[in-house]
């Protein structure tokens, strides 16, 4: 099978879930009012299951306000549609439960109620959760690295995942830029997923001038994400280094006379490309091993690849941790680290939730952060 039949495959059986999730909802919805709204209701709720489809076509094609607008209304769809599903299998697994045990007490609750419940929560549930990812916070994570170099700590910010494109744009992500300078780091990490799909939208918004505003002295560096890929990497990545940020990929960078930077390329290399990106033994054969070695690769599949290299600090993100709840626990059941902070051997591993969002804009199984990573050198004290 080609890479675009798979991509055909792929793309046939999204659509046939998002169209068998929203027609769940439609009927148990429709189910909850009288008749002479129901008309009212079809029309008004195919519209809005059609506009997430409708903006990304018209993105493509031809990109406007219009297409801008579709968009953001279908991305809160997505998120909306999510918490429904959710709720409405929640309601008819407890339907199930009292069914087949008759001697549970009955609960009458017309449906009509019922469905005005069910809009309210997730009313309240979309809000809150698009507050949320608006007002990231800092994690802080201090690391004592037993080895020398030329200063006694270094301060690290490392972003993953800000899916930069049409919803995150500059407004939101100005104020993302100038929380990570107010950290004042001595150098700047971009743990993929930059850019979010399609490159046109950061462009036509010019959010390079936004990216050229990080600063820290020992500059800002970022590795390959799969979002890269999807949108078409090589132009992704001649943008971000044509706005200072410097790309690593399957590369290795020495900065601050001391420290090592590794930047993997990104596992979905293989499928869009049909290559197999470096081992990181190989990247490191030249490296001498007295010297600390932070590795930035996105997706946190190769946790063992690193531990047995010796690298002294993994960067990955990628998960979102889920990003709406509770899909966080399906992604701790896939992920050896989904979120958070493990050491693995000597290797410290930091995976984090991510910054921006994909799909819907909103989050609630978590809060967006900006990590703040503090190195400690020659065996200097520090406390996670």
């Amino acid at each position: 099978m080609t890479r675009t039949q798979e991509f055909f495959v792929f793309i046939s059986v999204a659509l046939l879930i998002y169209v068998l999730l929203n027609f769940y909802v439609y009927i148990r919805g429709r189910e909850t009012l009288p008749e002479q709204w129901r008309t009212f209701y079809t029309i008004v709720f195919w519209l809005l299951a059609s506009t997430f489809i409708v903006g990304n076509i018209l993105e493509r094609s031809v990109p406007s306000r219009i297409s801008t607008a579709f968009i953001w209304v279908g991305s809160f769809w997505l998120g909306a549609l999510a918490y429904s599903v959710i709720l409405l299998l929640l309601i008819d697994c407890i339907r199930l439960i009292f069914a087949a045990l008759p001697f549970l007490p009955r609960i009458s609750i017309s449906k009509s109620v019922l469905g005005i419940v069910v809009f309210s929560i997730v009313l309240v549930a979309v809000i809150a959760s698009r507050i949320n990812a608006l007002n990231p916070v800092v994690k802080n994570l201090d690391i004592s690295i037993d080895k020398h170099a030329p200063m006694d700590q270094l301060t690290i910010a490392a972003v993953s995942d800000i899916h930069l494109g049409t919803l995150v744009c500059n407004s939101h992500f100005e104020k993302i830029v100038d929380r990570i300078n107010g950290l004042q780091p001595d150098i700047i990490l971009l743990v993929g997923d930059v850019v979010d799909e399609d490159i046109e939208p950061v462009i036509r918004n010019n959010l390079g001038e936004t990216l050229k505003r990080l600063h820290a002295p020992y500059g800002v560096y970022a590795c390959t994400g799969n979002h890269e890929y999807i949108g078409g990497v090589e132009r992704a990545c001649k943008y971000l280094e044509e706005h200072d940020i410097r790309m690593l990929r399957d590369s290795v960078a020495t900065v601050a006379g001391g420290l090592v930077i590794v930047g993997r390329e990104d596992v979905m290399s293989r499928g869009m490309l049909g290559r197999d990106r470096k081992p990181l033994a190989e990247l490191l054969r030249s490296v001498p091993k007295e010297m600390p070695i932070l590795v930035m690769d996105h997706q946190p599949v190769t946790l063992g690849e690193a531990a047995a290299a010796g690298v002294d600090v993994q960067l990955s993100g990628h998960t979102h941790n889920g990003q709406l709840f509770p899909l966080n626990y399906i992604a701790s059941a896939i992920y050896e680290v989904s979120w958070g902070y493990k050491k693995k051997d000597s290797t410290h591993i930091y995976v984090s939730c991510g910054v921006g969002t994909w799909g819907p804009p909103m989050r609630s199984g978590n809060r967006p952060e900006i990590a703040k990573l503090t190195l400690h050198f020659s065996g200097k004290e520090g406390t996670k």
